[in-house]
């Protein structure tokens, strides 16, 4: 009687099918489209989270304190005025994320097809540092709306171009009983990178400039390790796909009668992340303005410090646990809804002590959905060939939401006078993104 094949997803971390090689030599040597096999080594790791580390810095640190504070600066209101810096700061967001709605997918089909000999994903990886680098301190320089617009939008597009490669990289070289695990590393170093940002800028007393210039730096010195020593196999010409822009514009479309789970888990992150951006995007604003704290910016750094505690263990404990488990849905819905939770208890009990336990549970729940959604997402792809266009697709629901949530959170607070339906909202999208997860069916 022979035994029944082992499926890719239903491996664990220790309990990988004996029959596959194991060693670390061959990493990103994988054929273009081949799955890869043999466990990415330790070193690997270490690189790729480091990167995101500077990643997380570049892009949170921005959003959650030096873009708000720019302004308020710029726009010199009076207390009494912070629902037109809310607007202010959403329409600025806005702008950005509907750039990034078209630079992940593009940038991520450019990667696919790149020949160049340092491999597919490393030119993409470099230019994108560069762009969004630069960006950051051209930002620090501007004292106008028009110039934060422009050069924020610039920054999100280097960050659209950076984070569409280094994903794909998952995909490229990290076996499917691995995935779990390497995506908690990319998503455990957001807390920390969230805490690092505006702790330095914070506990230095960074004026505009130098904060901008430090994340900055931050992003190219943490970036840079990776970028020298992650291999990446060169894409031969004659394997790589059509490049035109038909060919391209027609594969952004990918058909959810043909590729349901695809669909489902686009769909879901995009009600998770959304939910998320509503939760956390406007955070400084509800400290300063819904809830009157004269600490507010201490009181950010308190709960980054939770959030952080939380993601880290969440993030590398429960990926890891999807790999051994071989389990990605159940624990994809039950991280969704937890993020639903705390952005509740917000609403319907905004204090200070509220938001602590809040930023525990959204900590807890994002920290084990970005690593376990991510390692979901590189199992339901279309096509191999595609990964990178796919991935940029799927990394829209990431960034896009995230860009968006400012805008329409700022016009829920000014339409309501309070953060409650900013909350509420927050809340109800999460859940039901935790219910979109159900229907996929080729991952348990």
């Amino acid at each position: 009687m022979s035994a029944a094949p082992v499926r890719e997803q239903d491996r664990g971390a220790g309990g990988a099918d004996s029959s596959a090689p194991t060693g670390s030599v061959p990493t990103g040597t994988v054929p273009t489209g081949a799955e890869p096999t043999n466990l990415v080594p330790a070193l690997w790791i270490v690189g790729f989270a480091t990167a995101w580390l500077g990643v997380w810095m570049a892009q949170l640190t921005p959003i959650q304190l030096l873009l708000p504070t720019q302004v308020d600066d710029i726009l010199n209101l009076g207390q009494d005025d912070w629902k037109a810096s809310v607007t202010g700061f959403g329409t600025v967001s806005a702008i950005a994320g509907v750039l990034a709605l078209v630079a992940y997918p593009l940038t991520g089909a450019a990667s696919d097809r790149t020949t160049s000999r340092f491999g597919r994903r490393r030119p993409w990886i470099a230019l994108g540092t560069v762009v969004f680098a630069v960006s950051l301190v051209l930002l620090s320089l501007q004292h106008t709306m028009v110039g934060v617009g422009v050069w924020w939008s610039a920054s999100l597009v280097g960050f659209c171009i950076l984070t569409a490669a280094l994903t794909a990289t998952i995909s490229d070289q990290v076996p499917a009983h691995q995935r779990g695990t390497v995506s908690g590393w990319m998503s455990a170093p957001q807390a920390l990178g969230i805490l690092l940002g505006v702790g330095i800028v914070t506990a230095l007393v960074l004026g505009q400039v130098a904060g901008y210039v430090t994340v900055a730096v931050a992003l190219v010195v943490l970036v840079l390790p990776f970028l020298l020593t992650v291999p990446d196999a060169p894409l031969a010409p004659e394997d790589a796909p059509p490049w035109s822009v038909r060919t391209v514009l027609l594969g952004l479309w990918i058909s959810p009668r043909e590729h349901p789970d695809f669909a489902w888990t686009l769909a879901g992150r995009l009600l998770v992340m959304t939910g998320n951006g509503f939760g956390t995007a406007l955070l400084l604003y509800f400290l300063r303005y819904g809830l009157h704290d004269d600490d507010a910016d201490d009181d950010l750094l308190t709960l980054s410090l939770i959030y952080m505690v939380f993601v880290i263990v969440a993030a590398l404990v429960l990926g890891r646990l999807s790999d051994r488990l071989g389990r990605r849905k159940v624990m994809v819905f039950v991280c969704a809804a937890l993020q639903g939770v705390a952005a509740l208890l917000l609403a319907f009990a905004p204090a200070l002590s509220v938001a602590m336990v809040g930023a525990a549970f959204l900590g807890l729940g994002f920290g084990a959905f970005l690593s376990v959604d991510q390692a979901l997402a590189t199992q339901v792809l279309p096509n191999a060939a595609d990964r990178g266009k796919d991935l940029g697709i799927m990394n829209v629901a990431y960034a896009v939401p995230q860009a968006l949530a400012p805008l329409v959170g700022g016009w829920l607070v000014v339409q309501t006078g309070s953060f409650m339906a900013l909350f509420l909202a927050a809340g109800v999208l999460a859940i039901l993104g935790a219910l979109a997860v159900i229907p996929v069916k080729s991952v348990r």
